[in-house]
């Protein structure tokens, strides 16, 4: 090393020699930059020297043309491996029919496994590293609201070269995660064999929910029904097995049984002719995918010295926002003493106690009290088939506010497919490819819950067509993290009753909004405080079996239980905060959607106090998503005028409770 050390200096001094002391700083800097990647392998001391000497590019015509070409290739690199990474996944992620193994094999092939390699191999990586800097996550956040979009750019472009996975690693988690998802993807429940003590169900035949969205959205559905009681309790117990792996294993995907989770006991359905069935358990299967996932990123952790664990990763580097400070924010959320007035104001509107699946009270959404057969009927008759969603896409942007040029510009950019799983959007990687909307379509046509999907993915595709096809940098292209496309996505969901001719916009629906708003913040911010203690606890103990792992995360769920939500819904040792199937097949995603919720309530308030002439929401819109990945602070002043907060949020839900206990009569508090 002493080596290479030497002949990186000799070639600093000659750099500097050769081209001023106006180009010193950019110098000393890229050649620290190569040195540090620098590998034996990649060469002895001279050809290193020769490299750094040849490479280097002043500021100026050369420098600006190196730029110009790293950006077009680097948009065709990534776009062409993206879309053949999802050309190999389609039939996982699309409902084709039966999954073959040559299609599961073929998913777990993974285009951009070498791209690392490939890229130092062949030194693009190191030209890279050489003329354009590397910048911290303290040195954006200082100095970025100065940069113009060049440097900006810039800076997106060292990261490129800023990881150096070998190939064998990335493939690791490669696999882990489509086994993970595969299994996400199948474990649908038969709603018509979910029974009570006394054989009785209360749900239709051919009704299929997949764990944890399809359940968990049953319950919501049910508060408009007035038995539905009975089987959100149900629907819980269901839940809660699944969690702690007590589920017996020929219940998921199987309709010719009965199974009643609150004894646990399971039989074959009267019309089928298959023996009785065995009642042993699943196994530990649930767990055992994230002990995979969490093996596959700790074998990354040697080969990425500026994030060495994959909580660094995901948020220091991917959510340029650091693990405490969004802990902060849902705490924030958490702890607001508005929370048991909101608690009160259910208690009293549902005429009971509360209990812990209202967690995902549903009252307060404008179409709460719409029967949501009659929803499934009229999204049916709108879009029998995929194809009709995707045909209406530019009739539903023109009435959200999108000027028809606009509409057209993304709906021609947007592909809809019938999804295998719950509904997933999938970005594209170049200008010329298309988006895509994934949602379940059933073999009647899209039902309300697969509409109300297929607008959350439609919230995605909208920013991701408008951040890569009409970005100024495809360097930009995107929005800071994960959560901003997620606030997309919110605003354009909290509009689909409205584009069914349900929908209100005068002062009460907006206080009802903050409420629910809220709460859906408040249940899903304990969800992401158990993700992110899991995964704390698994690098605490990185040789757990999968046994293990379910104890400590069942008991993770129940400590955030009983210190977050028992004091309001009055049950303790719930385990619905680790039922969200992202945990096995996202790992670390959940986070993502409370801080999507804090930022989508700051743009609509911003939305709120733009004009009101014809065209604005679609063209701020358009403006937001095409400032790109800026740091989440600078893209959120740059957006609405403020970082990200959650007292915007807990400020409106004080003045709406306030406002409700009025209208209803009620005390402050509980």
């Amino acid at each position: 090393m002493s080596d290479l050390r030497s002949a990186a200096d000799s070639a600093s001094a000659a750099l500097i020699s050769r081209h001023g002391e106006a180009e010193r700083a950019r110098v000393e800097h890229g050649v620290r930059q190569v040195l540090a990647y620098w590998r034996p392998d990649d060469g002895s001391p001279e050809d290193l020297r020769a490299f750094l000497e040849t490479e280097f590019l002043p500021r100026g015509p050369a420098l600006d043309a190196a730029f110009a070409r790293f950006e077009a290739a680097l948009e065709r690199i990534h776009g062409h491996l993206l879309a053949l990474a999802r050309d190999l996944r389609f039939p996982i992620d699309v409902d084709t029919g039966p999954l073959t193994p040559l299609d599961e094999r073929l998913a777990t092939l993974d285009p951009f496994a070498h791209l690392d390699e490939d890229l130092f191999a062949t030194k693009i990586a190191f030209a890279g590293l050489l003329n354009f800097p590397l910048t911290t996550l303290a040195e954006r956040r200082a100095a970025g609201a100065g940069w113009s979009r060049r440097e900006w750019a810039e800076a997106r472009l060292a990261e490129s070269f800023a990881r150096r996975v070998p190939a064998e690693v990335a493939q690791q988690m490669t696999r882990a995660l489509v086994a993970a998802d595969a299994y996400i993807n199948g474990y649908d429940l038969h709603a018509r064999g979910l029974v009570d003590e006394s054989g009785h169900s209360a749900f239709p035949d051919g009704q299929r929910l997949i764990s944890h969205w399809g359940l968990r959205d049953e319950i919501k559905a049910r508060y408009a029904d007035p038995d539905g009681l009975a089987a959100q309790r149900l629907l819980q117990r269901a839940l809660e097995r699944i969690v702690a792996q007590e589920i017996p294993v020929c219940v998921p995907g199987n309709a010719a049984v009965e199974w009643n989770p609150f004894t646990n006991e399971v039989r074959a359905r009267a019309s089928a002719s298959a023996p009785a069935p065995a009642s042993d358990r699943e196994p530990d299967t649930r767990y055992a995918h994230w002990l995979a996932t969490f093996r596959a990123a700790r074998a990354a952790d040697p080969h990425e010295p500026a994030h060495p664990t994959f909580l660094a990763r995901r948020f220091d580097r991917d959510r340029e926002l650091a693990p405490e400070e969004v802990e902060a924010l849902l705490t924030a959320v958490l702890e607001a003493p508005v929370g048991a007035r909101v608690a009160a104001l259910i208690e009293r509107r549902l005429g009971r106690p509360l209990e812990p699946f209202d967690i995902w009270y549903a009252g307060f959404k404008p179409g709460a009290a719409l029967d949501e057969a009659e929803l499934d009927r009229a999204v049916r008759a709108l879009f029998p088939r995929a194809e009709d969603f995707a045909a209406a896409v530019p009739a539903l942007l023109e009435r959200l506010g999108f000027a028809p040029g606009r509409a057209r510009f993304v709906a021609e950019r947007l592909a809809v497919d019938p999804a295998r799983g719950a509904g997933h959007a999938m970005p594209a990687g170049m200008r010329e490819d298309r988006v895509r909307l994934r949602t379940r379509v059933g073999p009647g046509g899209m039902d309300y819950k697969g509409y109300n999907v297929a607008m959350h993915e439609l919230g995605h595709n909208v920013e991701q067509v408008f951040s890569m096809a009409g970005i100024d940098h495809t360097l930009l292209a995107g929005v800071p993290n994960v959560a901003f496309t997620e606030a997309f996505a919110f605003l354009f969901q909290g509009k689909d009753l409205a584009l069914l001719g349900h929908g209100r916009d005068d002062a009460e629906a907006a206080g009802l909004r903050a409420l629910d708003l809220f709460w859906n913040v408040r249940e899903i911010a304990g969800v992401a405080l158990v993700d992110i203690a899991t995964w704390r606890w698994l690098y605490g103990h990185p040789e757990a079996t999968a046994a293990e792992l379910r104890e400590a995360v069942t008991a993770l769920a129940r400590a955030t239980w009983n210190r977050w939500y028992a004091p309001l819904l009055r049950h303790a040792d719930a385990l619905l905060l680790a039922v969200y199937s992202h945990a096995i097949s996202h790992p670390l995603y959940l986070p993502d959607y409370p801080l999507g919720h804090l930022v989508c309530f700051q743009i609509e308030e911003h939305f709120q106090r733009a004009a009101a002439e014809p065209g604005a929401f679609g063209r701020e819109v358009e403006r937001m998503t095409t400032l790109g990945r800026l740091t989440p602070d600078a893209w959120m002043r740059a957006a609405v005028g403020a970082g990200v907060s959650a007292a915007p949020l807990l400020q409106a839900v004080e003045r709406a409770v306030a406002e409700r206990e009025t209208a209803e009569g009620m005390a402050g508090t509980r």
